[in-house]
C-alpha cells in the first residue's frame, strides 16, 4: 500500500466515529461471547476441524477463520465468532475509504460506515460466524480497490481487487457476480474503457483465477459436489410460486436492512443511476456493483426461494450510493436500525424478552442445545447404547459442540456420530470400533420413525424437549440402533 494511503487510513481511523465504531466492536465481541452458537455454526466449527480447500456447501474461509479464532481464544463462542467484529470493523473502514474515494470532500465516509453498520444484517453478521461474514469483507475490499482506482488512476489497484474478489469467492460462490459487474462497468462506461487496452484487469483476472484455484481442485477431485449444489438452484422457472418468492425476497430485505434503511439504499441507488449512470466511472461503479445481483436474484426468485442473506453483496454498494445522495431522514434510519439491531442482539445474547414462538428466532435457532446433549447423553446411558448419533448435520454438529472431550480435570462425554451422506466428503475418522451401538437422536419434525434401510433395528427409547423458560424451540425423539456404515466421529468441544 503505498505510504500516503496508509498514512491516511491512520488519520481517518482516529476520527470520533472510528471510537464509536470501536466501541461497537467491543459490544459485538461480548455478545458473540454469550450468545450459544446455532446450528449452522456447529456445523462451521467441525469443517473447522476437517480443514479442506473446499466443502459440500461452501468454499473454505469460514472454516479457515474458525480454526484461527479458536487458536487464539479457544474453543468456544468467542473463539469460533472472534474474527466476525473484526471483520466488520475492517469492512467498515474500507467502505468509508471507498466512499471518500468517490465523493471526496463530501465528508462520506462516516454516512457510509453508520449506514451499513445500521443494517440487522451487518450486525446479525459480526456477532455470528457465517460464510458471508467473510465474502463481505473481500467484496468491500474489493469495491475499495475500485474506487481507489477510479480516484488514482492507478493500475496497481486492479491488482488488489483481483485479489479481494477471488479470497470473496473463497468465502461465498455468490461473490462470482463480481465478474459480469465489472465487466459491464467496464463496457458501458466510457471513462473506463482505455483499461481494456492496459494489461492490469488481465493481471486482476489470473491473480484472482490463483486465488480460487485450490477450491476448483478440490471440486474437480470431488465430483464438483459443492459447483453442482449451488449451481442446481439457478435457472428454475415455476411462475405459480413467482410471485410468494418475489415478495419474500423484497420482505427478507426489508426485514435485513430494517425498513427505513431499505427504503434509503433504494434510493441512493437509482438516484446514483440518474445521477451518473454509465457517464461517470464512480456511479457506474455504483449502478453496476448494485443492479447485476440484483437482477440475478430477481431471476432466481422466479424459480425457486432466495434465502433473505443472499443479497448481502448488495449492502456495501447500496450504502455508498445512499451515503454518496442527499436523503431525507438518514440520522433517523440509521437510529432506527441501531436500535432495532441491538435489541436482536440483546434477545439472542440474553432472552430478557417473552416473546411467541412464532416470533423469536433467537429461541428456535439458539436455545435449549446444551440442555438437549445432556438429556441425550443421560438417555445413551440408560438404553445401554455406546454412542450418540444424529441423521441431521446440524443436529449432528450441536451435540458435538456439546460434548466434551476427556482432559485431566473433567472426563469425556461420549463420542456422537455424524451419519449422512454429506459426511463422505469430509477428513473425518470413522467411528470408533467401540461404538457398536448409538442414540439416534432425530427432530419430531421429520415425522415416523427412522428409514429402515439404515435403521433396520431401531427402537424407540424416550425424548426430549429444547427449550427456554418453558417455551419450547423444538421436540426430538430417541432410539437405539446400530451403529451404521459410513458413520464418522464428530469433534466435541475441548479437542
Amino acid at each position: 500500500m503505498p505510504a500516503a494511503t496508509s498514512k491516511g487510513f491512520l488519520v481517518l481511523f482516529f476520527k470520533k466515529e472510528y471510537v464509536l465504531l470501536l466501541l461497537l466492536t467491543a459490544l459485538r465481541l461480548l455478545v458473540a461471547a454469550r450468545m450459544p452458537l446455532s446450528a449452522d455454526e456447529a456445523y462451521y466449527r467441525v469443517w473447522a476441524h476437517a480443514l479442506a480447500p473446499g466443502y459440500l456447501d461452501h468454499p473454505p474461509m469460514v472454516a479457515l477463520w474458525i480454526r484461527a479464532g479458536t487458536a487464539i481464544a479457544g474453543d468456544g463462542p468467542l473463539g469460533i465468532r472472534l474474527f466476525s467484529p473484526v471483520s466488520a470493523l475492517l469492512g467498515s473502514v474500507l467502505l468509508a475509504r471507498a466512499a471518500e474515494d468517490l465523493a471526496p470532500g463530501q465528508h462520506a465516509g462516516s454516512r457510509a460506515i453508520w449506514l451499513l453498520n445500521a443494517t440487522l444484517l451487518l450486525n446479525a453478521g459480526a456477532v455470528t460466524a457465517t460464510p458471508d461474514t467473510p465474502l463481505l469483507l473481500f467484496w468491500t475490499a474489493a469495491v475499495a480497490a475500485l474506487a481507489r482506482l477510479v480516484r488514482t488512476g492507478n493500475g496497481t489497484w486492479w491488482l488488489a481487487a483481483g485479489l479481494a474478489g477471488g479470497l470473496a469467492f473463497d468465502s461465498k460462490y455468490t461473490a462470482a457476480l463480481l465478474a459480469p459487474a465489472v465487466l459491464l462497468w467496464l463496457a458501458l462506461v466510457p471513462g473506463m474503457r482505455p483499461w481494456v487496452r492496459r494489461w492490469q484487469p488481465y493481471a486482476a483476472v489470473a491473480i484472482a483465477a490463483l486465488a480460487i484455484t485450490p477450491v476448483l481442485a478440490w471440486n474437480d477431485a470431488h465430483g464438483w459436489i459443492s459447483f453442482v449444489r449451488q449451481g442446481g438452484r439457478t435457472g428454475d422457472w415455476h411462475p405459480a410460486g413467482a410471485a410468494r418468492h418475489l415478495a419474500e425476497l423484497v420482505a427478507g430485505q426489508f426485514g435485513l436492512a430494517t425498513p427505513w434503511l431499505c427504503v434509503l439504499f433504494c434510493a441512493g441507488v437509482i438516484a446514483a443511476a440518474r445521477r451518473g449512470g454509465w457517464r461517470q466511472p464512480g456511479s457506474g461503479l455504483l449502478t453496476a456493483l448494485t443492479l447485476v445481483p440484483a437482477a440475478v436474484f430477481l431471476q432466481h426468485a422466479l424459480g425457486d426461494r432466495v434465502q433473505a442473506n443472499w443479497p448481502a453483496i448488495l449492502y456495501p454498494g447500496a450504502a455508498l450510493a445512499a451515503a454518496l445522495t442527499r436523503l431525507p431522514g438518514r440520522a433517523g434510519a440509521i437510529a432506527l436500525g441501531l436500535a432495532m439491531s441491538g435489541l436482536v442482539m440483546l434477545q439472542a445474547a440474553a432472552a430478557p424478552f417473552a416473546l411467541p414462538r412464532r416470533l423469536d428466532i433467537s429461541l428456535i435457532r439458539l436455545a435449549g442445545w446444551d440442555a438437549l446433549a445432556a438429556d441425550a447423553d443421560a438417555a445413551r446411558a440408560a438404553a445401554k447404547a455406546d454412542c450418540i448419533a444424529a441423521d441431521e448435520y446440524g443436529l449432528a454438529a450441536e451435540l458435538a459442540y456439546h460434548a466434551t472431550a476427556a482432559t485431566a480435570a473433567t472426563a469425556a462425554t461420549a463420542p456422537v456420530l455424524g451419519v449422512e451422506p454429506r459426511w463422505a466428503s469430509f477428513a473425518l475418522p470413522p467411528a470408533p470400533a467401540a461404538c457398536r451401538t448409538v442414540l439416534l437422536v432425530r427432530s419430531a419434525r421429520r415425522g415416523g420413525t427412522p428409514p429402515h434401510a439404515l435403521w433396520p433395528d431401531a427402537a424407540a427409547a424416550g425424548g426430549a424437549v429444547r427449550q427456554r423458560a418453558g417455551v419450547v424451540a423444538e421436540t426430538y425423539q430417541f432410539y437405539r440402533a446400530r451403529t451404521p456404515a459410513g458413520a464418522v466421529l464428530l469433534p466435541p468441544r475441548g479437542r
